[in-house]
């Protein structure tokens, strides 16, 4: 069972089960029961919080949608990491847009850093290309060295998560803890690798990477952060090497995703 559509070919023999969208007195549920894990600070707690909730759940439901696009907000509905960032955005009084998340959810974490550490920005551009050198070794461990406010910051904010590991010593000392940072999921660390391929120096990347599965995340969020003249051209190539490859697994999604797109700009 997963979160999020899997690439996969099951064996013939296999029994299928399809994992359906919450339904809405679920999604508002679940919305609700995040007062627990939210920061004891937020300017919306308990009664105000579910009020707040229920009136953003009505809103996005009940508004005049296509067939394709009330999907699609059901499906992101049904997904528990991207509800808990929209709970976060609730809770800080502020209307989510369930296309730019992600964007959104950097956004609250990066205004709280420049006010803990006024002196300075968040390093973004720094931090997202070793975010994408990560990703090409194949490294799940953010080096921590240089980011511990960075990280500490992220953690608030339920964008990566720390384990404490425990390792023995050789000497007669007392054991060594050491702590680990991860992204939480997949898709906020494709956030960061998304800005090293905004950058105007780094254009290649957008075709480098077309092939490469460990991409795909990216490229979905390229849809929606992209310059919409740059996405709609982008759309292009992937669509001619779908054509030329017969592998649509990154051209159909974010087709779909640059179409709800459209239909909004529009």
């Amino acid at each position: 069972m997963a979160t999020q559509p899997l690439e996969w070919t099951p064996p013939s023999t296999a029994k299928s089960y399809i994992l359906q969208p919450l339904q809405e007195n679920q999604i508002e549920d679940f919305l609700c029961s995040r007062t627990k894990i939210l920061p004891q600070d937020a300017p919306l707690q308990e009664t105000e919080y579910k009020e707040v909730c229920r009136d953003y759940l009505r809103k996005i439901l009940l508004q005049k949608q296509s067939h394709e696009e009330k999907n699609a907000i059901r499906r992101m509905l049904s997904n528990p990491m991207e509800l808990t960032i929209i709970a976060q955005m609730l809770a800080e009084n502020k209307t989510p847009n369930l296309l730019k998340l992600q964007q959104e959810q950097y956004e609250m974490m990066a205004e709280d850093y420049d006010q803990l550490y006024p002196v300075k920005k968040f390093p973004l551009k720094d931090f997202s290309e070793v975010v994408y050198q990560m990703r090409l070794n194949d490294q799940y461990t953010i080096p921590a060295e240089n980011w511990q406010k960075e990280l500490q910051c992220m953690e608030r904010y339920k964008m990566v998560i720390s384990r404490q590991i425990k390792q023995k010593s050789t000497s007669k000392q007392k054991n060594i803890t050491n702590i680990e940072w991860y992204f939480r999921h997949d898709k906020i660390q494709d956030f960061f690798v998304v800005q090293t391929f905004l950058e105007p120096e780094n254009k290649h990347r957008l075709l480098d990477h077309i092939s490469d599965s460990r991409f795909r995340g990216v490229y979905f969020l390229l849809a929606t952060m992209m310059p919409f003249d740059a996405a709609k051209k982008l759309r292009e190539e992937l669509i001619q090497y779908a054509a030329d490859t017969k592998d649509h697994t990154v051209s159909d999604t974010f087709i779909q995703l640059f179409r709800n797109r459209q239909l909004a700009y529009v």
